[in-house]
């Protein structure tokens, strides 16, 4: 951190201390969803495909969200598999073997003994066994429960398993008959963090924030988005972290492309810097967005509509405490835009007739948060019977509201044209309201004004 020291004297804090999640955490998941699976169910979790990038070379592997939740194993060629209520194991991993000369190219890797070990799995073989293995764990079991459609190879390799089992019921197999999608169970869980996932969400956090504290104070005028974009992703590489998405940074009428990518336009002077960015630790994610000034001070009319992005977004923020339905925290933040842009002009007519009839999504034209874990759009039902669920502890998500008034909006005023505005920052819902894991981070105009200027 000397580096960022000298450069950033005023940095938020990155805790030193690395988090992990201890085996005995993914055994406790293990066992809750084989408990609610019940005996006579087999739940198949096939680790995520390896991803050509260009001819022989690959995108950053990321293994798949459900088997690093229930094994914190993060390598490719595996498949979990949990057989409730079986006397000779009810957890089990097929994985590569050690391979000596391809680990010189690729890595150590734990090989079926070793991830017994690690794991504390009942047993484990070589992935070239599966399919000699697999289709005499389906017998016997009435439900398969599986992410059908998500991997159309792997869904093929099942249908071929589950045929053979088929093949023999005139002697005296039994096939499973019910197949049951793992995410009805497993979603559930996954959407209430435990103590240890909290601790790693607060992690991503805190570098997210160091990390956008370091673009507001690096940005300037002439730079480019990519500069920016390099600025973020420094903090998060000297933190053991990686980008938990792609990061948007779009400057000036680019803020208006919800989700811009090309990140490679000239930063002007007067332009608005947004960033929606956050860290990936562990496994887990961190979504932040902050819009800031290029030259670090906001026109009056940037202002004015950051200033009613943030009212917005307290608005939803104070929605969030147990019992109160998911979607109260957007209703206050579209109740309180729309106001507000009645009040600056930019709409017109009545406050009732602006929400009933959607006029308002001219300038707001997305949700305003989504859950946050283990993916940055995370598993959970958002309602429930037709109905928003109602809010609980341990749910997280984020709080997002934004403006987005396109440059060629000749509807509207010159002066407002082409600003694009969002603030965003992920919550905690605790036993007494709420926890903002991301609040070390300047989001007022004044305070980002204020940090810059340091």
């Amino acid at each position: 951190m000397a580096n960022e020291t000298r450069r950033h004297p005023m940095l938020p804090d990155v805790p030193a201390r690395p988090v992990e999640i201890p085996s005995s955490a993914h055994a406790r998941r293990r066992r809750q969803l084989m408990r609610m699976a019940q005996d006579n169910a087999i739940l198949i979790i096939p680790a995520a495909p390896e991803c050509v990038r260009s001819r022989d070379t690959h995108y950053p592997y990321r293994q798949d969200s459900d088997l690093l939740y229930l094994s914190g194993f993060e390598e490719p060629g595996a498949v979990l598999v949990l057989v409730p209520g079986r006397v000779h194991g009810q957890v089990l991993m097929f994985c590569r073997e050690r391979d000596p000369a391809r680990e010189a190219w690729d890595g150590p890797r734990l090989g079926p003994e070793g991830a017994v070990e690690a794991l504390g799995l009942d047993d484990a073989w070589p992935i070239d066994d599966i399919d000699d293995i697999l289709p005499g764990l389906l017998e016997g079991r009435s439900r398969v429960y599986y992410h059908f459609g998500r991997d159309t190879d792997f869904d093929l390799k099942l249908i071929g398993w589950l045929n053979q089992v088929r093949a023999q019921v005139r002697m005296g197999a039994q096939p499973p008959h019910e197949f049951l999608e793992l995410g009805h169970l497993l979603d559930e869980m996954r959407l209430f963090k435990g103590r240890e996932e909290i601790r790693l969400m607060q992690r991503a956090a805190d570098i997210s924030v160091a990390a956008h504290a370091a673009a507001m104070r690096a940005v300037r005028p002439g730079q480019h988005e990519y500069h920016v974009q390099a600025e973020l992703e420094y903090i998060y590489r000297r933190h053991g972290a990686v980008p938990a998405y792609e990061s948007i940074v779009g400057a000036g009428r680019n803020a208006c492309v919800l989700h811009y990518r090309a990140n490679n336009a000239p930063i002007a002077d007067g332009d608005l810097v947004l960033v929606d960015a956050g860290a990936e630790y562990r496994g887990y994610a961190a979504d932040i967005t902050r819009t800031f000034p290029a030259n670090g001070r906001y026109t009056a009319e940037q202002r004015m509509l950051h200033d009613l992005v943030e009212t917005a977004q307290a608005a939803a923020l104070a929605q969030a405490r147990p019992g109160v339905p998911y979607e109260a925290g957007h209703d206050a933040a579209v109740r309180t835009l729309t106001e507000g842009l009645l009040r600056l002009g930019l709409l017109k007519g009545k406050l009732e007739r602006n929400i009933a009839d959607g006029s308002y999504k001219r300038f707001y034209l997305h949700k305003t948060g989504h859950w946050i874990g283990l993916d940055v759009h995370d598993v959970g039902e958002y309602r429930i019977d037709g109905l928003s669920r109602l809010l609980e502890p341990g749910m997280v998500f984020t709080i997002e509201p934004g403006l987005y008034v396109r440059h060629d909006d000749t509807s509207v005023d010159a002066r407002w044209r082409g600003i694009g505005i969002r603030i965003e920052d992920d919550v905690l819902v605790t036993g007494g309201g709420h926890q903002v894991l991301t609040d070390r981070l300047p989001r007022s105009a004044e305070a980002i004004e204020a940090w810059m200027a340091g």
